[in-house]
């Protein structure tokens, strides 16, 4: 049975002998999921938990016993109600155990209300949730088309509930074209059949209303109307929907959902189709109405006519007048433009003024006049400090002229100088008879010898 039991002895256990919790969980649970196959359980839901993850973790009891169960997320899609504390359900479940607390429990598969009533409970389930959503909600309903070109007709292509529908149709209404989406209204998969009619009936986009019908049955016959797939694509198309679906006392959630429920299929023909009797009543009323409203239309705009007629002024007036005003314009504008290109004006001057400071040449200007100033300054320092220095020379050429030996000379006197030592002779004992002497006059000079020596 895929689990290994140990031999009882008097000897101390061996390694192998010894389970860990782990070890002892994981190959219980192996035991339970051999031996049980999959099982429908009946019981009451109590201690449900519906943790963020989607989960859904409760117990299910009866008058001697409770077991723990988990259902996941992937497994709910297919649920027709809410499940909710103290309701009856049936389950259909693994056995299993829940090795990290050593736990038995069943993993759900599905779940399905217990007992007579079910279908009812889960319709009333779906019918809560659809309508907490909004989807029953008035400001959705799309009204009908008074008078549609292209009635569309989803049911099944040989009920009764056709035959009726076009009956009175072409009764009523024969100018309506009609064009039949056969689909399955009963049975395994219809639900789904029915909602991808619906889709392809809108993507198709060639009617102006759809009649949603099939004849009467027993809840179960008319399970397919209320599928959450049905109510959804109704809900979605943009296409006005009426349902006609079983008999007056019958409901359904794709009445509740539908812009218009009709109790039969035959009163929903009669629904979306204006009686042909009618129809001529109310075009002739129509008409009748077009022919006094154009001719009270006519009539105004006669007295208006008559009334602009006497208000119109003569052409040439008007004439006048638009000259005179063209002329007003013409000198507010002539005078406007004067002041604008005056205003100019002034702006260019302040500008050709500004430009005129900045100008690089008269900056140029003025530094060469102030170097011209400083020139001439500068020449005048210059020659007064020439005429000065003049003076001053003068002045000390005078001194030294007084004192000059020049002076001295043109008073008479002489200088004697040694040729040989170019000596000033200054001492005619340092003289002899035969030395060479140069005597500078004022103007010239004499080269002598000594021939004689007298002492005084």
């Amino acid at each position: 049975m895929g689990i290994n039991m140990p031999i009882a002895n008097n000897n101390s256990p061996s390694a192998n002998d010894i389970y860990t919790i782990s070890r002892l969980n994981r190959e219980v649970r192996t035991v339970l999921e051999d031996v049980f196959p999959t099982v429908w359980v009946q019981g009451e839901i109590s201690n449900l938990a519906k943790p963020a993850s989607g989960h859904l973790y409760f117990s299910l009891k009866d008058n001697a016993a409770q077991v723990r169960c988990a259902m996941f997320k992937n497994r709910q899609s297919g649920l027709r109600f809410e499940p909710e504390n103290g309701m009856q359900i049936m389950a259909r479940a693994n056995v299993g155990l829940y090795e990290g607390r050593g736990e038995f429990q069943l993993i759900i598969q599905s779940l399905e209300p217990a007992g007579a009533g079910a279908l009812q409970l889960a319709f009333e389930a779906l019918k809560q949730k659809l309508a907490a959503e909004g989807l029953f909600d008035e400001e959705h309903k799309k009204p009908l088309p008074p008078f549609p070109k292209n009635i569309g007709i989803i049911t099944s292509a040989t009920g009764a509930a056709l035959r009726d529908i076009l009956s009175i149709l072409k009764r009523r209404y024969p100018s309506g074209k009609i064009i039949v989406y056969p689909t399955l209204v009963q049975g395994e998969g219809a639900g789904l059949e029915i909602s991808n009619t619906i889709k392809l009936a809108e993507q198709r986009n060639e009617c102006d209303v759809f009649i949603l019908a099939r004849g009467g049955g027993s809840i179960e016959d008319l399970w397919a109307f209320n599928e959450e797939v049905v109510a959804r694509s109704i809900f979605e198309v943009t296409t006005p929907i009426v349902s006609g679906v079983g008999h007056e006392i019958d409901f359904t959630i794709a009445d509740f959902v539908a812009d218009q429920r009709a109790p039969t299929p035959s009163a929903a023909a009669e629904l979306i189709s204006p009686d042909s009797s009618d129809v001529l009543k109310i075009l002739k009323h129509r008409e009748e109405q077009l022919i006094r409203s154009q001719k009270q239309t006519i009539n105004n705009f006669q007295n208006h006519v008559a009334f602009l007629s006497k208000r119109l002024p003569h052409p040439k007036q008007r004439l006048m007048e638009l000259i005179q005003r063209t002329d007003e314009y013409s000198m507010r504008l002539k005078h406007h433009a004067e002041k604008l290109i005056s205003n100019k004006k002034v702006s260019l001057t302040e500008i050709a003024g500004k430009i005129n400071e900045l100008n690089p040449a008269h900056k140029i200007a003025r530094q060469i006049e102030k170097v011209n100033v400083l020139q001439m300054q500068f020449k005048r320092s210059i020659n007064r400090t020439l005429e000065k220095a003049n003076d001053e020379i003068s002045s000390l050429g005078h001194m030294l002229n007084t004192v000059s030996p020049i002076s001295t000379l043109e008073r008479g006197y002489a200088i004697v100088t040694d040729q040989k030592t170019n000596n000033i002779v200054t001492n005619s004992k340092k003289l002899k008879s035969g030395d060479q002497l140069r005597i500078r006059l004022a103007a010239s000079e004499i080269e002598s010898t000594v021939d004689k020596i007298h002492e005084k």
